[in-house]
């Protein structure tokens, strides 16, 4: 990278700490500071929902993806029409009734305290665990892209985190959410500089596959296997269920929800964000083809020697760091970090949120002044930052590519979070034990796949697990969801005759 490359990502880093100072000085309560006093424009909103979900990882893994093991994932957009449909017109209205700052307050008045905890726990761990890997994968790539060795990646955790948590405690939700536009911008503008890119360098669209390239898997419709990696329909059925469990039970998403006015703002923040997911998505997917057919017309310009299969995850940094252009490169890396500090700032915003309404609501009371509690949010933001930063020193043991990995943290919790929802607010007779009994099988039914390889052996033959990563969030549904129901039924009380 060039002087002025990192110029230009200086000049974003800084940029977004100014920004954090001047939304500061309006969050005078909490409920400034975590849903900007719950009438904030749905459609900035649903482009924060967009940035908050995509991450560092996704802009990463979807290119790797797509030109190591093939396009098959990019089918699971074709589930986003019912993904709205049973979200807008089903989850949404039930939720916009009840205007909460932490979305675990919905449990409680149901199924108690043990099961509001019990959401608002799991939710904590997936969070911490799920961004710690983030800035862990991000310092990796960064590394990558100015020929840094590994002992660089702890400094630049260091200095990703600082940035992302500093404007996050400062400004609360509205800076998170504007800064979401600005990273989304980036991120999108960097993707489409590489396809421009490499369309020049190529003097067309040589890059374009014209047949099936030797390194992608195969990857049916269906297939009966559950070892089978990738499948049309098992792709679909992941990100459906996926996205509906993270849109129903994840503060995340909750919190902004709330941010909006009524349940037909929300239906339209909902729509900006799928929509918005759709053509990055498959434009990700692009520069993942690009990629490798520039690399398969280049070969002495991959990595490492060899063919791309096995570096399809490097193939992206190491094309911004060798082969774009000054100017190019750094807004093309600013928009990586950018999409690094859009997943933490929301992550750090909605963590704070629930364990200020647990905690601060709950052992304090409910007196604490407006100003001390949002001191006192501040200071839990610089917190878990530093938690994160700390754990991203372990999340180098997880086996698999950027793809594999990201299914394997953010689908542990995911499901069983939903449900909680799904027996809180849809079924009659739920009950906390029964509850508590379908969340743990759910639990040990998505551990059990998501480590099925470490558990049970992978193929010595392929290196594929027994089962596949994209039937995580089906076989923790199907578990929970049984285990539950028969639970509430058998502890439900009785009528006397």
């Amino acid at each position: 990278m060039a002087v002025i490359d990192w110029i230009i990502v200086a000049i974003y880093a800084f940029s977004t700490l100014a920004l954090g100072a001047y939304c500061g000085r309006q969050s005078q309560s909490t409920k400034d500071y975590f849903i900007g006093s719950g009438a904030m424009n749905p459609l900035l909103i649903g482009v924060s929902l967009f940035a908050t979900l995509l991450s560092t990882i996704t802009y990463l893994a979807i290119p790797g993806e797509i030109s190591g093991k093939g396009p098959i994932y990019l089918t699971n957009y074709l589930s986003y029409p019912l993904v709205f449909l049973i979200l807008g017109f089903v989850i949404l209205p039930v939720y916009m009734r009840q205007r909460v700052t932490s979305a675990y307050e919905l449990l409680e008045e149901k199924l108690g305290v043990s099961v509001r905890l019990l959401g608002a726990t799991m939710f904590l761990m997936l969070r911490l665990v799920w961004m710690a890997l983030l800035v862990y994968l991000t310092a990796k790539a960064i590394a990558i892209m100015i020929g840094a060795d590994e002992g660089a990646i702890p400094l630049i955790v260091i200095v990703t985190g600082f940035f992302a948590v500093i404007y996050t405690s400062l400004g609360g939700l509205r800076a998170v959410v504007i800064t979401d536009l600005m990273q989304t911008l980036l991120l999108y503008g960097g993707a489409l500089l590489v396809i421009g890119t490499i369309t020049w360098k190529m003097g067309g669209f040589g890059w374009f596959p014209t047949s099936w390239p030797t390194n992608w898997d195969e990857q049916p419709l269906f297939s009966l296997d559950p070892s089978t990696r990738v499948t049309v329909f098992g792709s679909m059925l992941s990100v459906f269920l996926w996205m509906i469990a993270t849109m129903a039970g994840d503060q995340v998403s909750v919190q902004r929800f709330m941010a909006t006015k009524d349940a037909g703002t929300a239906r339209r923040a909902l729509a900006m964000q799928l929509s918005v997911s759709c053509i990055v998505g498959v434009t990700l997917g692009l520069v993942g083809l690009a990629l490798l057919g520039y690399f398969e017309a280049f070969p002495a310009l991959l990595p490492q020697p060899g063919g791309v299969a096995g570096q399809a995850d490097a193939l992206f940094p190491h094309f911004i760091a060798f082969e774009l252009p000054p100017v190019i490169a750094g807004l093309v890396v600013a928009g990586l970090f950018a999409a690094a500090m859009s997943s933490i700032d929301s992550g750090v915003n909605s963590i704070t949120a629930v364990v200020t309404a647990e905690l601060v609501g709950r052992v304090k009371g409910r007196n604490l002044e407006a100003t001390r509690q949002v001191y006192f949010a501040r200071w839990m933001a610089v917190i878990i930052g530093v938690i994160v930063v700390l754990g991203s020193g372990v999340m180098d043991q997880i086996p698999g590519n950027f793809m594999a990995v990201t299914n394997k943290i953010v689908n542990l919790f995911t499901v069983p979070i939903a449900l909680l929802f799904f027996f809180a607010l849809f079924v009659p007779f739920a009950n906390a034990r029964g509850v508590w009994w379908g969340t743990l099988a759910s639990v040990a039914t998505a551990g059990s796949v998501s480590f099925s390889g470490v558990l049970f052996g992978v193929d010595p033959v392929t290196g594929l697990d027994p089962v596949s990563f994209q039937w995580i969030s089906p076989a923790a549904l199907v578990s929970g969801a049984s285990v539950g129901l028969v639970a509430c039924w058998i502890f439900s009380p009785r009528e006397k005759s």
